[in-house]
């Protein structure tokens, strides 16, 4: 089945509108003969007559009245939706679908969320909770359209990947422990430890860390959810090693931070998909890129 233009719906409203095929033409720029030739095929795929001849006017039938206020919503509708889409295209309103971990969500998010509602506040801003693997999943599929992944990673096909900032990994120690100034993979191995799910780039990290010395600890309890390990640790339930951004305030009392030796960094990316960003999208990397040193 042959569908209809807009054009030539634009061109049946035109000629109602003016009562003339002659007016029309010139309002719409076209020539008299491609206004009829409009019509003419609009009543080929209708079946039916949908103008007629009045005291010297141009005016609908009964059946091109049904037509004509269809295809005043129809051309309002269009027309809304171009706006609307050059709006996005503007960066003046649109989406960014981002994928990161619950620590960067809560720690490192929450300050570029705020930038965007104060300079691009159309802009909506959908947050998935991911590991990198499967942010980079979605990247590749086109379900997100940014995401904040550890480092390092392989070069995926189709995806730019940048570092994008490095915070030192922290022990986070119960206050009331007798602690050293600097903690060492001996000390953290002989204490209770609350440690991240094996699953994530942090306990990797971290085993890699305490093998240097030797040691493989069990950890008491694994998460991956840095809040809840903080409170563990304000509980005296255990020492944890976790990212401390410079912006994020300092712990809970019942907590001391102590620094690593050797010292240990926790290394971020950002991804996208190559070639054509939208300027939404770009407005996040942005905002996202000028927390690098934060």
């Amino acid at each position: 089945m042959r569908e209809i233009s807009l054009d030539r719906l634009r061109t049946l409203v035109a000629v109602t509108d003016r009562g003339s095929f002659a007016d029309a033409a010139r309002a719409l720029h076209l020539a008299p003969p491609t206004v009829s030739l409009h019509i003419a095929e609009l009543e080929d795929r209708i079946g039916a007559p949908l103008l007629i001849r009045k005291r010297g006017k141009v005016g609908p039938t009964s059946i091109g009245e049904v037509l004509v206020e269809r295809a005043r919503r129809l051309l309002a509708d269009a027309e809304q939706a171009l706006d609307d889409i050059q709006r996005q295209v503007e960066g003046l309103e649109g989406r960014a679908r981002l994928g990161a971990s619950t620590g960067v969500i809560a720690h490192l998010l929450p300050q570029a969320l705020e930038v965007l509602r104060e300079h691009h506040p159309a802009i909506d801003i959908q947050i998935a909770v991911l590991t990198s693997q499967e942010t980079l999943s979605r990247l590749v599929d086109g379900t997100l359209d940014v995401g904040l992944i550890a480092l390092p990673q392989p070069p995926v096909a189709g995806l730019v990947i940048k570092p994008w900032r490095r915070d030192p990994v922290m022990a986070f120690v119960p206050a009331h422990w007798r602690s050293p100034a600097r903690a060492t993979p001996e000390w953290l191995a002989a204490q209770p430890l609350i440690l991240n799910d094996a699953t994530t780039r942090l306990s990797r990290l971290t085993a890699e860390w305490f093998a240097t010395g030797g040691h493989h600890p069990a950890p008491r309890i694994q998460l991956n959810y840095n809040d809840a390990i903080k409170s563990l640790v304000a509980a005296g339930y255990g020492a944890a090693l976790l990212p401390h951004e410079a912006t994020t305030p300092l712990p809970d009392r019942r907590i001391v931070m102590r620094p690593l030796r050797p010292a240990l960094w926790r290394r971020l990316g950002i991804a996208h998909r190559a070639g054509y960003v939208e300027r939404s999208t770009q407005h996040v990397l942005d905002v996202l890129w000028d927390l690098r040193l934060a």
